[in-house]
């Protein structure tokens, strides 16, 4: 789920989709926003590989818990390095 396997594509593991989240976090964002660029980009680059909006909220959830990103009054921004 979290990293590729056998049944699970590398387009749809949550590390993969965490960074297509990351791409898109060049400013902050609210997450319907973000959820919007990330569909769009997704359906341009490899529509073979959609996402629904559970998976998207599990990324963004791993994200969260590895301090990659933060959210603060509905908006998610990216945590300093």
């Amino acid at each position: 789920m979290i990293l590729p396997a056998k049944h699970l594509s590398a387009e749809r593991a949550l590390l993969s989709v965490g960074g297509h989240l990351l791409e898109q976090l060049d400013a902050p964002q609210t997450v319907s926003s973000l959820w919007d660029s990330v569909r769009a980009r997704r359906e341009t680059d490899d529509p073979r590989a959609p996402i629904s909006y559970d998976w998207f909220i599990l990324a963004l959830d791993l994200l969260f818990m590895m301090g990659a990103v933060s959210l603060n009054r509905g908006v998610v921004r990216r945590s300093p390095q």
